[in-house]
């Protein structure tokens, strides 16, 4: 049976209401004469007179910074997204409407100027009220209140398991409160302590401070308040949710009449302005501002990108939930490299290219980024989707562009993007592009042996043997390196890599940031080795943003910057945080780099732009087995973006239902052959044919020219041979620009892998 409280200390009854008012009336007394009073030891102690408690209260305590929004903004300043707990904007008491300081002082505390923190009238009157009504009256004044939503705010910040939230106080509680009061009004001038209460207090929801509740309800500044808005919201702080005008429009009239009757009284309004504002109505005109970057439109999946760097990076906290507290409470300012206006044209095309809203496309996804050369800066990051958590047709909070470390789909396969690469290698060991190779040949035992000095063995195998397939007849041949880069060919790329050492190929791609996205330990990004030959042709998984970024250093001359999202973080102190800068290094040389840049640009100007970009570019396509994951990559020497359209769930080329040859695309049955040329390329030139003209696009180098060897004549034959090679290597190079770019593209778009790994890989994708 629970012990039956005394009368004379149970509040519930008229004669402990008496005691009470007489004992709170006493430490009002001790108070007031300056004795000293704490934090915590109430409780701890036992102490049970007025004068021993207050002489164990310290006198003051630390205020913890108010929880404050963090914001996101793009490279000119633009917002991309607020991220708060509690939505507040703090302001000075000069940019708060008059109206909102009377009101404020005439419903909550009408002697605010006149008492030292604690009102003794106020206490009388609300024991009064308590005693002869039914209904309770506090008696806390404004100092008070701001001395206990500054307790809360500590509490909450601290986790601690201590609440004085309203209602949930006793009297050590109250008493702590009471001291605080007397203290802080020896430290701060009555404008002071108005203006921190304006910017503390919930008004409702998240939204706390007058600014907030301003913009929330209003969508005004605290400054431009009129009258009856002031008293509204002065109105709502008592009980927020009982007086929100949203939801209970009626109650929130009266309460605000009331208000302006009070204001009345206490003569901090006329009649006249009092008998006009009391015929209005609530007049509400509500703005929303939601937290995080659901509310980032196109510029999301970025934000998404930003706000995990920040959750993943020490430098912003030892624990996960360091980061989030800070990030949500901080009052953060992350600028960022982002162009918020090409963005909005990337996820347009995006868009443009992949409906997200056809019904045939559950699992067909579209993805724009662009990186600066010479920076690293991330520009661009959009997708053709909608950032929403729910799910549903066309939307989805996976970022196509990153890893799956922050939050991204972990990338896809790389195709014929990933050619280039060998070439490099090629170069590097002193060929060159106007050399010839054998494209005939198809078939690699498992017996032969891959040069690969970095291997413990000094070579690969591809076990089980490799098969190599081009997409189209006729390129089963010899040709020139130039030829079979530029057309795609399979069983180009790999003649070239079985006479260079595969780790001078896995060494540029590696120097370039790109990694294998689920070959390391659980499935993590690891760095490319050559022990599975197929990586020549794009058998592994890289991320748009990476190959957007290893492209650029084509556009620079070979030097690679180390992609970056973070200008400078700063907090509402102006403290700065330690972000990236841009970190560039010389990965390929210049030369070979122009080298490669000659047969890449013909592949964007001829193939893809077709006279419609009228500024120096380059890029390579590339299309994986089944069209599950196609791309094109291209630059000028001031932005290179990678565009990929394919699956997300379905990338396994092994199911026929995975297939996008044929399949029913933007609710419209696709061609019988897609690759690149189908969607990803003509995506890039969407967007790019405007982009490029935002940034530079000089020259990107000056390839090296075959020698002229002037062939001595020894005999008819002889001549009669020479014309028929020249003959036939003009009209090799002449059928560049005649064939149709759907069969360009299909002879090379089926990317071949080793038969042993095609299960593997196929398996691993479903």
């Amino acid at each position: 049976m629970a012990a039956k409280k005394s009368p004379f200390f149970d509040t519930a009854t008229t004669l402990g209401k008496i005691v009470a008012f007489f004992g709170i009336s006493a430490l009002c007394g001790v108070l007031a004469a300056g004795m000293i009073v704490p934090v915590a030891a109430i409780a701890k102690t036992g102490l049970t007179t007025g004068n021993n408690i207050v002489s164990a209260l310290p006198s003051s305590f630390e205020a913890l910074p108010i929880s404050e929004p963090s914001t996101i903004v793009d490279a000119d300043g633009k917002t991309i997204a607020n991220f708060y707990e509690q939505n507040r904007q703090p302001v000075k008491l000069d940019d708060i409407s008059p109206f909102m300081r009377k009101a404020i002082v005439s419903v909550e505390d009408q002697r605010f100027y006149e008492h030292k923190g604690i009102d003794p009238q106020g206490i009388a009157r609300a024991v009064v009220s308590n005693l002869t009504g039914t209904l309770r009256s506090g008696a806390s004044t404004l100092t008070q209140q701001y001395v206990n939503n500054l307790l809360v705010n500590n509490q909450e910040l601290t986790g601690s398991d201590e609440s004085t939230v309203s209602g949930q106080k006793d009297y050590a509680d109250k008493i702590r409160e009471l001291k605080y009061a007397v203290s802080i009004e020896k430290e701060m001038s009555k404008d002071e302590i108005l203006e921190g209460y304006l910017n503390l207090v919930l008004f409702s929801g998240r939204e706390y401070g007058v600014q907030a509740a301003a913009q929330y309800f209003y969508s005004v500044d605290a400054k431009d308040l009129n009258l009856q808005q002031s008293a509204m919201l002065a109105g709502m702080v008592q009980l927020p949710n009982v007086y929100n005008p949203i939801n209970n429009p009626e109650r929130s009239l009266d309460r605000r009449n009331k208000v302006l009757g009070n204001m009345l009284r206490a003569g901090a309004i006329t009649q006249a302005e009092y008998d006009k504002a009391i015929k209005t109505d609530l007049e509400l005109d509500p703005s929303k501002s939601p937290s995080g970057c659901i509310a980032a439109g196109d510029n999301a999946y970025f934000c998404d990108y930003v706000t995990n760097l920040i959750l993943t990076d020490d430098a912003y906290g030892e624990t996960k939930q360091d980061r989030e507290n800070l990030l949500y409470r901080g009052g953060l300012t992350i600028k960022t490299t982002l162009n918020g206006k090409l963005n909005k044209k990337a996820a347009k095309d995006a868009r443009k290219a992949i409906d997200p809203k056809a019904k045939s496309n559950t699992d067909v996804y579209s993805s724009v980024v662009s990186v600066e050369p010479g920076t690293g800066n991330i520009l661009t990051m959009a997708q053709n989707t909608t950032y929403d958590p729910a799910g549903g047709l066309g939307n989805t909070v996976i970022n196509f562009a990153v890893e799956k470390s922050y939050n991204g789909a972990g990338g896809f396969q790389g195709g014929s993007t990933m050619k280039p690469y060998t070439t490099l290698a090629w170069l590097k060991e002193g060929h060159n592009m106007w050399d010839t190779i054998d494209a005939s040949r198809q078939q690699y035992p498992s017996s032969f042996k891959w040069k690969a000095s970095c291997l413990d063995s000094g070579y690969a195998q591809a076990f089980g043997g490799w098969k190599v397939g081009n997409a189209s007849r006729g390129f089963n041949r010899s040709m020139k390196v130039d030829y079979g880069l530029y057309w795609s060919i399979n069983s180009a790329t790999v003649a070239e890599a079985a006479k260079v050492d595969l780790c001078n190929i896995t060494d540029y791609i590696n120097a370039l940031g790109l990694k294998m996205q689920d070959k390391g330990e659980n499935g993590t990004p690891t760095e490319f080795t050559p022990s599975n030959p197929s990586f020549i042709i794009g058998s592994e998984k890289i991320t748009p943003l990476s190959q957007a970024a290893a492209f650029a250093a084509f556009a620079n001359k070979g030097e690679f910057c180390e992609p970056r999202a973070l200008t400078s973080v700063t907090d509402r102190d102006g403290n700065s945080y330690k972000v990236k800068k841009s970190t560039c290094s010389q990965a390929v040389e210049e030369q070979n780099v122009s080298d490669l840049n000659g047969t890449l640009t013909r592949i964007a100007k001829t193939r893809v732009a077709k006279g419609t970009i009228d500024v120096p570019i380059a890029g390579k396509t590339g299309t994986n087995n089944g069209a599950t994951s196609t791309w094109f990559v291209g630059y000028t020497t001031g932005i290179s973006t990678a565009t990929w359209v394919g699956r997300l769930k379905g990338q396994g080329e092994d199911k026929k239902e995975n297939l996008m040859h044929g399949a029913l695309i933007n609710d419209e049955r696709a061609p019988s052959m897609v690759d690149s040329s189908t969607y990803a390329a003509p995506l890039w030139l969407d967007f790019m044919e405007e982009a490029v003209y935002d940034y530079p696009h000089e020259s990107l180098g000056s390839a090296r020219k075959a020698p002229v060897v002037k062939k001595k004549e020894t005999s008819d034959s002889s001549s009669s041979s020479s014309k028929s090679d020249s003959k036939e290597d003009s009209k090799s190079e002449s059928s560049d620009d005649s064939k149709s770019d759907s069969k360009e593209e299909s002879s090379s778009n089926e990317e071949s892998k080793p038969e042993s790994d095609s299960k593997k890989e196929s398996d691993s994708d479903d």
